[in-house]
């Protein structure tokens, strides 16, 4: 989950301001925390207290008016009402890893994450984001291949993962869509050496940094083991109190140890 946190973070400074090169700042001194780890960060207290994706989501990110919603997105944030709005959007893949690293079932995290996305994602490009999202950290931690992975969702889901890193960037641009940024951040989870590499690999696309950097990045944690602890220490920094006790718990709970072999 962590490895999220820290990936839209960096990508933060990006998404308005797009590169199509690896070689950057990891952490630029405009960086900050975004809508992508508010509602990541709900998702994780969702799971940790029980209470519904609904809930958490209303309450959290009601605390962060000013975090970065879209414009559908903040309108049913902040509904007496929030209903679904059929939204294909990237939103529910970039906040589903915690269930990736919560379950420990195939059915289970794509039922789970299916039920993160529906509350307002209920398309279904926009439920399939956020499953193959949360199917890809599943299958990662348990230590499944990079060409196992990618054959299972290619299969599942329909996305063209046989492309590289090189092969996307020169074409591609700013997508919000679940169907034009969640193929695209699994290949930059499998075109890499490393989890920093594959974050890098994800803000140099040129694309919707912060949420491509996401997503990646909780597949890379799960693959790779633990995120760098240079990279933890500073990610948590940027965290406001609230945020930083969830993520800490969450990941004592769930992600520390649940991948120990380093298997590239």
């Amino acid at each position: 989950m962590i490895g999220s946190i820290a990936g839209d973070i960096i990508g933060s400074v990006y998404e308005f301001d797009r590169i199509k090169t690896k070689d950057f700042p990891l952490f630029h001194p405009q960086c900050s925390f975004t809508d992508d780890t508010v509602l990541t960060v709900a998702v994780a207290d969702a799971i940790l207290s029980g209470r519904s994706y609904l809930e958490s989501i209303l309450q959290i990110g009601r605390r962060y008016p000013g975090a970065g919603y879209g414009g559908l997105f903040g309108d049913w944030l902040h509904s007496d009402d929030p209903q679904p709005y059929n939204s294909w959007g990237n939103g529910s893949a970039m906040r589903v890893s915690p269930v990736g690293f919560a379950f420990d079932t195939e059915t289970e995290a794509l039922e789970e994450s299916r039920k993160t996305a529906e509350i307002s994602h209920n398309h279904p490009e926009g439920i399939k984001g956020a499953q193959a999202t949360a199917l890809a950290i599943f299958l990662a931690r348990m230590r499944h291949d990079k060409e196992e992975i990618r054959m299972k969702i290619s299969r599942r889901f329909g996305y063209d993962l046989h492309r590289t890193v090189d092969d996307i960037r020169p074409t591609y641009s700013f997508n919000e869509s679940c169907q034009g940024t969640v193929p695209e951040a699994i290949v930059s989870f499998l075109d890499s050496t490393s989890y920093e590499d594959a974050i890098r690999n994800a803000i140099s696309l040129g694309g919707d940094s912060d949420t491509l950097a996401c997503i990646t990045g909780g597949i890379a944690e799960a693959f790779y083991g633990e995120v760098p602890d240079t990279i933890r220490t500073k990610a948590l920094e940027f965290l406001t109190p609230d945020l930083r006790e969830i993520t800490e718990i969450f990941c004592r709970k769930y992600v520390r140890g649940k991948r120990t072999d380093g298997q590239k």
